[in-house]
């Protein structure tokens, strides 16, 4: 593999990356990342990969500046034909235009550079019109519009950018993505606009990426040519561009084609025929501004690996934001079951009345062998003991899980940047939620009864004022050992909970008991909190810190070994 070859290789592996990498958080560095990571993604697939695969390719010249700099009618003088639309109006260029000598027209047909732009072909003076004259819409079929002209010498070709101050965004956007798709920039201004700010913007721009370049100082006033063109090369040479060649053009009028005459342009008409003449001058234009273009490479995937590490911790603070919500609120529903505070108010009345009335303990009483009861309760369909109570337990359960899960909610969706559509815990799903964990606990007393004290003992009780006894248990946090700050249920209510259920289980089981209870009704809220979290959380950046700035690294590497650097 030449060096050739190997840079080529590890740019387009930095090109999946690059497309990968998405900055969705309003980190401080996200817009700019953006930007970067568009614009270096264009100018992969518009110049770097297309020109390493195709070094001898014709240079291309893009042809830039400021609104009503002459640009077009630059080029139209140069190849001597009116190729692209020129004119009082503005924006004049809104789709671009590139000339090549009919023997290279081949290469630009094809879409070796510039491959997102479709191309049109048979431009004339109609179509330049309807060009200048659409609406405001810009680039309507973001065309590049091909012509050819055999005033053009082979190996070059001119393509006509957008105004880099247009007044259209787009087309703004547009000129940018030309130039950096560019071997050659020929940057054109005028005598009254080549102090202004947004052309040397550009020519910073120029400076920064050492991108070969040539500039035109256009319609100068007659006589005032010295003076302009002395002041304009002091400002280059403020900037660091006193070397670039510098062309001054003189305020002509045109001829009946709207053509410079050729006397004024011969200069740099016979600047540009002996590069495209020169192979050696070519190469070195392309190998200048492909060095420079690569060169910057590094640096700029470098400040995305800071963007995403920023994605990252900006993702990491807010998922831990929705995940500490969450987890508050099962600590408020775990400490809300289990400090008594539950069983007071209609859990409390039902509870004394449960107990009062003497109904709890003809449940429970029943002796071994009492079978027929039982079962002739069950099939009578008589309200079974205790349902008073389980619907209270239902009630205040539910309420508690619904108002931590919605406040949760609120505060997990607050950290989140433009969070899904609500879907928050409502009272019907955690009423749900506590109907099956009585179910299961049912079931649990039954399994527990029956590994512990054999099946018969747990069948001479009525099982579900048994599992009624469990779930009050789980709600208090010593499983019926009564302190001030529990229940507060009078008459001893609690120990004699407690004891029935230690005559059925033992005392060590009891407590077991009360602990798997509790333990499950914690593990299905969890579950129910974790189906409102999940969406909330952020996915990963998809562009991998580490990996961006390894590969930043090997297109330092792989620029050495072609020998770029100078």
């Amino acid at each position: 593999m030449t060096g050739a070859d190997k840079l080529a290789a590890t740019l387009k592996e930095l090109r999946g990356m690059v497309r990968g990498a998405r900055f969705p958080l309003e980190t401080p560095g996200a817009s700019q990342a953006r930007t970067v990571a568009h614009d270096l993604s264009e100018q992969l697939d518009d110049y770097l990969l297309p020109r390493l695969a195709r070094l001898d390719a014709p240079v291309l010249v893009v042809v830039g500046g400021s609104t009503g700099a002459g640009k077009s009618t630059l080029i139209n003088s140069l190849v001597r034909a009116p190729v692209s639309a020129a004119g009082v109006l503005r924006p004049t260029t809104r789709s671009p235009v590139l000339v090549s000598h009919p023997a290279d027209s081949q290469w630009f047909r094809g879409f070796h550079i510039l491959p997102k732009m479709s191309r049109a072909t048979g431009m004339d003076t109609g179509m330049f019109r309807a060009i200048r004259d659409e609406d405001e819409r810009p680039n309507p079929a973001a065309n590049i519009h091909l012509v050819t002209a055999t005033g053009l010498t082979p190996g070059l070709a001119f393509i006509d950018a957008p105004d880099i101050d247009s007044m259209v965004a787009s087309n703004r956007e547009l000129a940018g993505q030309l130039f950096a798709a560019a071997d050659l920039w020929l940057f054109v201004t005028t005598a009254a606009r080549y102090s202004d700010a947004v052309p040397w913007e550009f020519l910073h721009a120029a400076k920064e990426r050492d991108v070969a370049l040539a500039l035109v100082m256009d319609r100068v006033p007659p006589g005032a040519e010295a003076e302009v063109t002395a002041h304009f090369e002091e400002l280059l040479a403020e900037h660091g561009l006193d070397e670039e060649q510098l062309f001054t053009i003189s305020e002509t009028p045109l001829d009946s084609h709207g053509l410079l005459p050729e006397a004024v342009i011969r200069p740099l008409s016979e600047w540009f025929a002996k590069l495209a003449g020169d192979a050696t001058s070519r190469a070195e234009v392309v190998r200048r501004t492909l060095d420079g273009a690569v060169k910057s490479v590094p640096d700029r995937v470098r400040a995305l690996a800071d963007a995403s590490e920023e994605q990252t911790a900006e993702r990491d603070r807010v998922n831990g934001a929705v995940d500490d919500a969450y987890a508050e609120a099962l600590d408020t529903v775990r400490r809300d079951l289990s400090d008594g505070a539950l069983l007071k108010g209609e859990v409390l009345a039902r509870w004394q009345e449960l107990v009062g009335t003497g109904e709890l303990l003809r449940a429970l009483q029943a002796r071994l062998g009492r079978w027929r009861d039982r079962v002739t309760a069950a099939v009578t369909g008589r309200q079974v003991a205790g349902e008073p109570l389980r619907e209270a337990l239902t009630s205040g359960v539910a309420a508690v899980i619904t108002a931590a899960g919605v406040e949760a909610d609120d505060r997990a969706r607050a950290a989140v940047p433009e969070p899904p559509e609500p879907d928050p815990v409502t009272p019907a799903q955690a009423e749900r939620l506590v109907r099956d964990w009585q179910a299961a606990v049912l079931e649990l007393v039954r399994v527990e009864g029956a590994s512990k004290r054999g099946v018969a003992r747990v069948a001479a009780y009525t099982v579900n004022a048994t599992g009624l006894l469990v779930m009050i248990a789980v709600f208090t946090a010593t499983s019926f050992i009564p302190t001030g700050a529990e229940v507060g249920v009078a008459a001893g209510t609690t120990v004699v909970g407690q004891k029935i259920l230690e005559a059925i289980f033992g005392d060590q089981a009891v407590r077991t008991l009360a602990a798997k209870a509790r333990k499950d009704l914690l593990t299905r809220v969890e579950a129910l909190y974790d189906e409102r979290r999940t969406p909330l959380l952020l996915d990963p950046p998809l562009a991998v810190p580490v990996d961006l700035r390894e590969l930043a690294a090997e297109v330092e590497r792989a620029r050495k070994a072609w020998g770029m650097l100078r």
